[in-house]
């Protein structure tokens, strides 16, 4: 009943929260609202060794030695707000040669933008033998800018996986030719936009075959009248002078835009009621069917105000229903820095609950999906709140680290002020990875420790995005560092347990399947994932479907829910093998993964 009232005054008082946001200072920082620690008791109690658990992988950044070595560009100082959020990563298989490609968003600065800005990405191309290739400018990804993020999806249906880039000044929409060759085709397709892009995310929300395009967008920024280092009361944190924002400066709106089935897009966001009138300022994105009515829904990850989920009304529009279904705010009815953002079915409930990275002094905030009776914030008692809760956090994902068959979950941090590093405790500028491990009863330990991610070296980062690069059945990590070249976190796991790759494609539906929810069952529990274009913090995961397995050599069914609304199953399907299925034709090829036995060796 608490919980009811809270949304009921929360909804009632949300213009009250948009006003506030830009005209109340706040004594630790301009733009976010300390959380209190709640009592040690509140939260569960962690243990890195658990009987019956299989043991904790180890990461091995293997970034240097395999090629990845192009720095993404910053400043130092960090003097506006446009010079912190850069940006996502990406892995997608850009010539369908059945390896992993990886894009990284380069960044720019306030002079370099001015004086015609950077290339807006790097594209590497994974070689026969596992090294990587920068092949950016051969593959014709030539335009400049100031690159954000990344989203993936194959927006014409022609079987080649098309690129997206938002950007501050403008996107870039890249159409693969096939080869890892793409054509510059934004303004044909209507999909320029302007102002200071940052999330995307690709889903077919009215269902007629062709995905669709969601940009959220942060502040505006004019680079010619740019309020300095700490000009007003909004440019303040812990008594240091820093950047000014995102409170304090304009909002801007956010963009859908409908795909026309004829390679160009027309934007609808006002029409549709996403339009975010408010001026909200959005980073993470994603669609998902939270409610399993068969229609993607999609949430807005808003910095220092409350965050959006629209429900799909299955007539072109939708509602925003954030406040009354509870994830618009924290449990103690806070905004919430929100930068990342993920669903996962990660207690196999069969629902998708939302996880969004914070800020400083925030909890990482978890909010188990109760069906009909909305979220709950489950952020202390879970264990997830309180490992990171000093530390500002980005890119994120739910995912199965030892294919055990539970969702685990990565947090990747680093700080918006390089000023942290003058002060004599707390917090720095570069920061740790964490690494929570799923205790299979709604809780949560942090083991980065145990899994190497400790000794290394600290690092500002943001994007995270996540799949099975090397094809063994392990899902491995990219991640984005400021102004650094990215990580690669090889995934080192060899406990043993079986795992399956599922790789889909649409006929009626989208032909990358965005959007299709496969359920299986197998080793006595359900688990559910859904196909994404979009997602993490401004980065797009692995479009194949991963699975851990356990001890179970074979799933007893696979339930595929297409976009289309087509219902298909499989029985008895082995395990260890990456299976591309084709809606309305069953599985098409089969490829074994890597034997345990040889597994990163």
């Amino acid at each position: 009943m608490h919980v009811r009232l809270l949304r009921f005054w929360s909804l009632l008082f949300l213009p009250v929260l948009a006003v506030l946001s830009s005209t109340v200072p706040r004594a630790a920082r301009a733009q976010s609202v300390p959380v209190p620690l709640p009592p040690a008791a509140k939260t569960p109690a962690q243990k890195a060794n658990r009987a019956g658990f299989p043991p904790i992988p180890k990461f091995k950044d293997v970034a240097k030695e395999l090629g990845l070595t192009v720095p993404h560009i910053s400043s130092g100082d960090k003097q506006y707000i446009v010079e912190s959020i850069s940006g996502g990563v990406g892995l997608f298989d850009c010539d369908d040669d059945g390896r992993l490609d990886i894009v990284t968003v380069s960044g720019s600065t306030v002079e370099r933008y001015k004086t015609g800005g950077d290339l807006m990405v790097t594209l590497y191309q994974q070689q026969a033998d596992g090294t990587f290739r920068d092949i950016t400018k051969e593959a014709g990804l030539t335009r400049l800018g100031w690159g954000m993020g990344v989203a993936v999806a194959d927006y014409d249906n022609d079987g080649k996986l098309d690129l997206f880039v938002t950007g501050y000044g403008g996107n870039v929409l890249y159409r693969n030719l096939g080869g890892c060759k793409f054509e510059d085709v934004t303004e044909k397709a209507g999909l320029r936009g302007g102002g200071f892009s940052t999330g995307a995310a690709w889903g077919d929300y009215d269902r007629d075959g062709n995905v669709d395009l969601f940009v959220s967008r942060y502040v505006h920024v004019d680079l010619d009248h740019l309020p300095e280092i700490g000009s007003n009361k909004f440019c303040k944190y812990k008594g240091l002078l820093v950047q000014c924002g995102p409170w304090g400066l304009q909002g801007e709106s956010d963009l859908l835009y409908h795909n026309r089935g004829d390679g160009t897009f027309e934007e609808v966001s006002a029409k549709a009621g996403v339009h975010n009138d408010i001026g909200y300022y959005g980073l993470g994105v994603m669609w998902s069917d939270y409610d399993g009515d068969g229609w993607p829904d999609l949430v807005v990850a808003n910095d220092s105000v409350p965050n959006y989920l629209y429900h799909n009304n299955r007539n072109g529009t939708f509602s925003e229903v954030g406040m009354l279904s509870g994830v618009s705010l924290s449990g103690e009815g806070m905004q919430l820095g929100n930068m990342g953002v993920d669903f996962g079915d990660y207690d196999h409930s069969g629902r998708f609950s939302l996880f969004t990275t914070t800020f400083q002094e925030q909890p990482k905030a978890l909010w188990r999906n109760m069906g009909t009776n909305g979220f709950e914030d489950v952020s202390w008692v879970s264990g997830v709140g309180r490992p990171s809760y000093p530390d500002v956090c980005w890119g994120t994902s739910f995912f199965d680290m030892d294919n055990d068959g539970w969702l685990d979950l990565l947090i990747a941090c680093g700080h918006v002020y390089p000023q942290m590093d003058s002060l004599e405790t707390g917090p720095r500028y570069r920061q740790p990875v964490f690494l929570e491990r799923n205790n299979r009863d709604r809780t949560f330990d942090e083991v980065s420790k145990e899994a190497g991610l400790a000794d290394l070296p600290l690092q500002c980062r943001r994007g995270a995005a996540f799949g099975d690069i090397f094809s063994t059945g392990n899902m491995d990590v990219v991640l984005l560092n400021v102004g650094e070249p990215p990580s690669l976190l090889r995934n080192m796991n060899n406990d043993g347990n079986h795992r399956v790759l599922f790789k889909l494609i649409g006929t009626k539906s989208n032909r990358a399947a965005i959007g299709a929810r496969v359920t299986i069952r197998g080793g006595g529990v359900r688990q559910v994932g859904e196909v994404r274009g979009g997602g993490s913090y401004l980065s797009q995961n692995d479009l194949r479907l991963h699975f851990g397995l356990g001890k179970a050599a074979k799933i007893e069914s696979v339930e595929i829910h297409w976009p289309s609304g087509k219902v298909e199953t499989l029985e008895n399907v082995a395990g260890d093998s990456i299976y591309t299925i084709v809606e309305g034709a069953g599985i098409r090829d089969t490829q074994p993964l890597a034997p345990l036995k040889v597994l990163n060796k």
